[in-house]
């Protein structure tokens, strides 16, 4: 335990190694993520991270071409303050000067990294139906509305095009859809009014940060939506928030694959989710009775299969 803890001191004794932790406490970050936001060469945060690394402080995962680093769960403590270096980065983080202005270029650097994302979805508006998307079947959409309930407020978060809003629309008193996307927004809405549809209300909004109010709502539906959170965690947290007691939560996702070229091709974020990972991931949110199951798989290569889970919201 003794050496443990001096061969930590010594690998964050360097004001900059500490300044890459203080990033990766909190989010995972690419070396040119890191770079733009440190302002330092690729060579420089690549030495930092490698020792970092070997003091088993940090870990990486691969997302196609490049990878993203985070802190290991055991360099993180769960709960702030706890720890030698919990406590050290949080005294570190009131005394390095560039700490404030380092989390400001962290936070932009996200959003450029949504920002990516949006824009996919925004050159794709009003086609996206007509196009291939994959995970999005009939069947599957049949498989989730036999989860539905009586009429119901509903949100439908990472919406797009509003079209699954609208076969909720059908059984729901009010449906709340929520996407990133302007432009997406406007198609549906267009189409709303088309069909004569005037119980759905678009809202602009992230799925990681929900424009509805707590416990306001009874149903939330995730359609092929989750695996574009930067943080899919977050987004389960913030359905959490905003379901009723004993509220539902349904989800239609990809089942974990191995088609690297989905993040350049439909600007997924995450190769879709183990069984076992959705059901951590929901657990941890705060939902129980969960039911999770694989609903549908394609024919054709790469053979998406579609993951469906339904969950309860605990009282």
């Amino acid at each position: 335990m003794a050496t443990s803890i001096l061969k930590t001191l010594r690998v964050v004794s360097d004001p900059n190694r500490l300044r890459i932790l203080l990033l990766l406490r909190g989010e995972e970050l690419s070396v040119a993520e890191l770079q733009e936001i440190l302002v330092m060469g690729q060579s420089t945060i690549s030495t930092h991270l490698s020792q970092l690394k070997n003091a088993g402080l940090v870990e990486d995962r691969r997302t196609g071409k490049n990878s993203l680093y985070r802190m290991t769960p055991n360099g993180a403590s769960q709960k702030p303050g706890n720890g030698v270096l919990d406590g050290l980065l949080d005294e570190a983080r009131a005394e390095i000067a560039e700490s404030e202005a380092d989390q400001a270029a962290m936070r932009l650097a996200l959003k450029k990294r949504q920002d990516k994302m949006r824009s996919f979805f925004d050159a794709v508006a009003g086609r996206l139906g007509r196009d291939y998307v994959p995970g999005r079947s009939w069947k599957s959409l049949a498989e989730a509305l036999l989860s539905l309930l009586p009429p119901m407020v509903i949100a439908d978060l990472g919406a797009g095009e509003g079209a699954f809003s609208l076969l909720l629309a059908q059984r729901a008193s009010k449906v709340i859809a929520v996407d990133t996307s302007e432009k997406m927004l406007d198609v549906g809405r267009e189409q709303a009014s088309r069909v004569g549809v005037a119980n759905i209300e678009f809202r602009i909004g992230d799925m990681e940060e929900v424009p509805i109010e707590d416990a306001s709502v009874d149903l939330v539906f995730f359609s092929q939506s989750l695996h574009h959170a930067l943080h899919p965690e977050r987004a389960l947290q913030e359905a959490c928030r905003i379901l009723r007691p004993g509220g539902r939560i349904v989800i239609l996702d990809l089942l974990k694959h191995r088609f690297e070229e989905a993040r350049e091709l439909y600007a997924d974020e995450w190769l879709g989710f183990s069984e076992a990972e959705m059901q951590a991931m929901l657990t941890k949110a705060c939902f129980q009775e969960l039911q999770i199951s694989v609903v549908h798989k394609e024919p054709e290569t790469p053979q998406f299969q579609t993951l469906l889970a339904v969950g309860k919201k605990s009282s």
